[in-house]
């Protein structure tokens, strides 16, 4: 099976095979995959951090040979901690924006190299699960606020519920799935929303049980969560209550906790 990487800023990885097809998540740049199926200039792929599957245009893929996906899979692979970045892509002598939770590999000095092309940043990175911990989860949830919600977005230009709670747990060393009904099978039950730590993720349901949004729980009975704009709302054992609608928006159904 081929490996390919994203090389780019980000791909918009689609439902369909086709530029018209709704966009249900998106690839940074450094993350790699498989590629599964072909049709004429599309490329059905299957992401190697949370499996998710979607079609991407073939040209915005690189394809890995066995050599350099051989050097790439054991390298050590690093988080771009920045919300923004400039990548310089010494090879060619191009620069580009790298966004917040795109990967490095073997970062030594802000240089690294990927299938043989040199590039240098500025940025901060960070190991991936080096240290695993939640000390600064609600940091990097916050700097996600006001970022506009977009189905399957998943950076700070636009960003959906799950993308936003996948990317944050992200950055504090934490692989989860992608979609919120996902995660809603992850970590342990927490029975009572007293009972709930700070970083902990609450899930919503539909009038039909379905699993239909998460965000990340705050004290004082706020969380954060994407829903027009990552916001702060209240919430209590009914759900998410706007102060603004004066209404409740989400029906609480479940919180777990992740170690």
């Amino acid at each position: 099976m081929q490996k390919a990487i994203c090389l780019l800023s980000i791909i918009p990885l689609r439902e369909t095979p086709s530029d018209k097809a709704q966009m249900v998540n998106q690839v940074l740049f450094g993350e790699t995959f498989d590629i599964i199926e072909t049709q004429d200039s599309w490329l059905k792929i299957e992401l190697h951090h949370d499996l998710y599957q979607g079609w991407i245009d073939q040209k915005q893929a690189f394809i890995l040979d066995g050599p350099q996906w051989d050097e790439l899979k054991n390298a050590s692979s690093y988080c771009a901690l920045d919300m923004v970045q400039i990548f310089e892509n010494i090879t060619y002598g191009t620069q580009f924006p790298v966004l917040i939770g795109s990967v490095v590999y073997n970062a030594q000095n802000n240089n690294f190299s990927i299938a043989g092309q040199q590039y240098t940043h500025t940025g901060e990175v960070q190991p991936f699960e080096k240290n695993r911990n939640k000390n600064k989860m609600l940091e990097f949830a916050y700097y996600f606020l006001n970022a506009p919600y977009l189905w399957g977005g998943r950076s700070p230009f636009g960003i959906d519920c799950s993308g936003f709670t996948q990317l944050v747990y992200k950055l504090c060393g934490f692989s989860i799935p992608r979609d919120a009904w996902q995660q809603a099978n992850v970590g342990s039950d927490i029975n009572f929303l007293e009972e709930a730590r700070a970083g902990d993720l609450a899930f919503f349901d539909n009038d039909e049980g379905r699993i239909i949004h998460t965000g990340i729980l705050l004290p004082n009975n706020q969380i954060i969560h994407a829903s027009g704009m990552v916001k702060i709302d209240q919430v209590d054992h009914q759900g998410i209550y706007n102060i603004e609608q004066k209404k409740y928006t989400h029906k609480l159904r479940m919180i777990r906790h992740i170690d």
